[in-house]
């Protein structure tokens, strides 16, 4: 069942925003919450115990993933803000260049 609040459909991409500040601000957030889920690793690694059988390794693993969500996410943002600065646009990066074939 798909959900009924998805704005886009499966198969449309994601758009990221035009605007350097909003891509800032979303890179800012992410990173924040990386390292969130990075402490939290720590203090639960450091909370195992595994004579006592104290075992937190699905949260870790799940976290972990989230960190590396996190790391695209600011990439993908990063090489948006890249692309902006440059001049390039969406098509002219995936034909791996301007039309005129000059980036200057």
């Amino acid at each position: 069942m798909k959900n009924a609040g998805a704005s886009r459909s499966d198969s449309e991409p994601a758009r990221l925003s035009d605007d350097v500040n909003v891509l800032e601000s979303e890179i800012a957030r992410f990173t924040l919450e990386r390292e969130k889920a990075l402490t939290r690793v720590k203090e639960l690694m450091a909370a195992e115990d595994p004579k006592q059988g104290i075992s937190h390794h699905e949260e870790i693993f799940r976290l972990q993933q989230d960190k590396l969500r996190f790391d695209v996410e600011i990439k993908f943002r990063q090489n948006k803000i890249n692309r902006i600065n440059l001049g390039m646009d969406e098509n002219e990066a995936a034909s791996g260049g301007p039309a005129d074939g000059f980036l200057f």
